[in-house]
């Protein structure tokens, strides 16, 4: 099937972290702390008691995935590494893993270069 015109092929891109605090809890499940940015979440900061940071807990796909994101990997060489690590309770992986990383990259914890293959 020929790509058309435009269409970015996420299995080439390389992801590259954003500068996020990260650790893992008690489970071995990787924690992202995400400060709470803008003047509305200042206001809500002062007036509402929120949070400067915010917790994202991320399940154990994302857990293994995180920590592999070096920007060097494409994402098709970590969809492979999800594959070695899962098997088969990681199918459909390539499709998973690409959607994975286009709502990490919605939520600005990753960014994509392009290969240098």
């Amino acid at each position: 099937m020929k790509k058309k015109k435009g269409q970015t092929n996420y299995l080439d891109l390389v992801p590259v972290r954003a500068a996020l605090s990260w650790s893992e809890d008690e489970e071995g499940l990787v924690v992202l702390e995400v400060e709470n940015t803008g003047i509305f979440n200042r206001m809500a900061q002062k007036f509402f008691k929120r949070p400067k940071y915010t917790k994202v807990h991320m399940e154990k796909y994302g857990s293994f995935l995180w920590p592999l994101i070096d920007g060097r990997r494409t994402v098709l060489e970590l969809a492979d590494l999800q594959r070695e690590r899962f098997g088969e309770e990681a199918e459909p992986v390539y499709p998973r893993v690409v959607k994975y990383m286009q709502i990490m990259d919605s939520y600005h914890f990753i960014s994509f270069a392009k290969s240098e293959q």
